[in-house]
């Protein structure tokens, strides 16, 4: 913006008619970048609500996921779950699904039997 009113200052010691011309021509020039920014913006807008729509969607799957295990498991193994999770410093979600998964069903089959 400085730089424009230096510019501005210096054209007006000119004649009159360049300063008008050049003033449109600078005033199209910042109506154009205004365009592209608000296209830019308005794409990445809906990029982002798309992202958003697709994580309510996973949260949901997950959330529905985990009452089922909920629901499935036994008192203990909830007990053993809420033990390690204490005692565990990094998020469960960091832990590989593949090895708390196949004995929750494993020992739920067997515990149903019993």
């Amino acid at each position: 913006m400085k730089v424009f009113l230096e510019l501005e200052q210096h054209l007006k010691s000119s004649s009159g008619a360049s300063v008008v011309a050049i003033d449109n021509k600078i005033e199209q020039a910042m109506d154009l970048v205004k365009s592209h920014l608000m296209y830019a913006v308005r794409e990445e807008v809906e990029v982002l609500k798309e992202q958003i729509k697709e994580l309510i969607e996973k949260n949901s799957q997950l959330e529905q996921e985990n009452t089922l295990l909920k629901t499935l498991a036994s008192p203990e193994q909830l007990a053993q779950f809420q033990a390690q999770l204490q005692t565990s410093p990094s998020p469960p979600s960091s832990q590989p699904q593949g090895t708390t998964q196949p004995s929750q069903p494993a020992s739920q089959g067997s515990g149903s039997s019993a």
